[in-house]
């Protein structure tokens, strides 16, 4: 499984991607988050799925960037039609023998940037069939992958208007639940931040031992909250618990 996240906020875009692949008994670990650029502008590609599948389209995708043929392009949504067009490309050549061994056409990517004719920075979701949607400031984040354990506290904290720091916090704490309860999404990471004012990126890799320390006061505060939280509520629960006992 794989866990990416995709963040817009009022300053730019996060994505975060860990590096597990599990193929049968074999663990590795491998880059899922690629930076490119063309002539009108820089974007973020994030996958997950099938990795062969994952891989075919890549590949095509960016032999049309090596070929020169996105250098026309304006405005993000441009690309992503081309990125689309690939992944239905590689679907016509593969999903038949994988349905046949029993095997889903599984790919599903965030594609992240600005090109000079967009108005700001973009964020969009990129479903197998090959269409696609914005990412909207209601819910200014996805995920895909492992999406249930790390979208709590996103939903309860990340707002359009919060900085660019602030969303990459609550985004490592997402991928922080999400490590706990799924076995087969861990460290490294990878992150990515888009500065939208400039175009500029800033990736780095995180390794468990960067942000131990981290979680761990997480996780202690968590604990506290709970402590801490007012019990006036369940103590009618109590007081009959304490009437059964005394019988």
């Amino acid at each position: 499984m794989t866990f990416c996240l995709g963040v817009s906020v009022e300053e730019g875009l996060v994505g975060i991607a860990d590096t597990r692949i599990t193929s049968g008994n074999e663990v590795i670990t491998a880059r899922k988050i690629k930076t490119l650029a063309v002539a009108g502008g820089s974007f973020f590609v994030m996958t997950s799925g099938l990795r062969s599948v994952r891989d075919k389209t890549l590949t095509y995708f960016e032999e049309d960037i090596e070929d020169n043929l996105l250098d026309e392009c304006d405005r993000l949504y441009q690309v992503v039609n081309d990125f689309s067009e690939k992944i239905r490309k590689v679907s016509k050549e593969d999903k038949p023998s994988l349905v046949e061994s029993g095997l889903n056409f599984d790919i599903h990517a965030l594609v992240g940037g600005k090109f000079k004719g967009d108005n700001s920075h973009k964020l969009y979701l990129v479903y197998p069939q090959g269409n696609w949607v914005e990412i909207s400031r209601n819910t200014p984040y996805y995920i895909i992958g492992e999406r249930g354990y790390g979208k709590p506290v996103l939903d309860r904290t990340l707002v359009y208007t919060d900085s660019l720091l602030f969303a990459l916090k609550v985004g490592c704490l997402a991928f922080d639940s999400t490590r706990i309860s799924a076995s087969d999404v861990d460290f490294p990471i990878d992150v990515v931040l888009f500065f939208g004012r400039n175009g500029e990126f800033v990736e780095h890799r995180y390794e468990y031992a960067d942000l131990q320390d981290i979680y761990n006061w997480w996780q202690d505060r968590l604990r506290s909250s709970v402590l801490d939280l007012p019990s006036e509520w369940i103590e009618n629960i109590a007081a009959k618990l304490e009437r059964v006992n005394s019988l």
